[in-house]
């Protein structure tokens, strides 16, 4: 197992101590109305389209933070890679709500969350650590990809800029996971 104290990986996670000091995430003037209050401002060029893809994606969030869960609960998972489990799952929580704020602003209804059992997680499968750090890093890459995909569907680009940084966040969950696993963090240039 890569020892997850190696400088890189505190460079990351300083990073991410410091992302979850200040708020979680990077937020553009559209997101900070909608979070003020100002849904006039910060609909503007949003529509029901955006809330739907939204909402896709606040699913996929739930999904994650049960995965995690389900990762954390396992007993495999040692320290340090325990936290740094817990810590991705956090994050992904802080992400599911301000996808779900922002899809209230937009006027829609957001998603709730499912029991884990209802999302079929392979949990037959999970038995070592090896296993539940390629479960994650699997579903790490399968929502950055998705990520990338919605980018350049919103109608608002702000939106679209919020939704970027939670891409980033996920990519960068995703070469964590893979350098524990002891893979090339980055294997190729772009996310496919």
């Amino acid at each position: 197992m890569t020892d997850l104290l190696h400088p890189s990986f505190r460079l990351l996670t300083g990073r991410r101590s410091f992302l979850r000091r200040s708020g979680g995430a990077l937020l553009s003037a559209s997101a900070i109305a909608l979070l003020a209050g100002r849904e006039a401002r910060a609909a503007s060029g949003a529509g029901a389209s955006d809330a739907g893809i939204l909402n896709t994606m606040l699913g996929s969030e739930y999904e994650a933070v049960a995965a995690y869960q389900v990762g954390a609960e396992s007993g495999l998972l040692q320290k340090p890679v325990l936290d740094i489990a817990v810590g991705f799952q956090g994050q992904h929580k802080a992400h599911a709500d301000f996808l779900a704020k922002t899809i209230k602003k937009l006027g829609g209804r957001p998603v709730e969350p499912k029991q884990a059992a209802a999302y079929k997680f392979p949990v037959e499968s999970l038995k070592t650590q090896t296993d539940v750090l390629r479960f994650a890093a699997d579903l790490e890459h399968g929502a950055a990809t998705a990520y990338l995909g919605t980018v350049p569907r919103f109608s608002n680009r702000d939106l679209a800029k919020d939704i970027a940084s939670i891409l980033g966040d996920e990519a960068m969950h995703w070469a964590v996971l893979r350098q524990a696993l002891n893979e090339n963090p980055v294997p190729q240039a772009y996310i496919s």
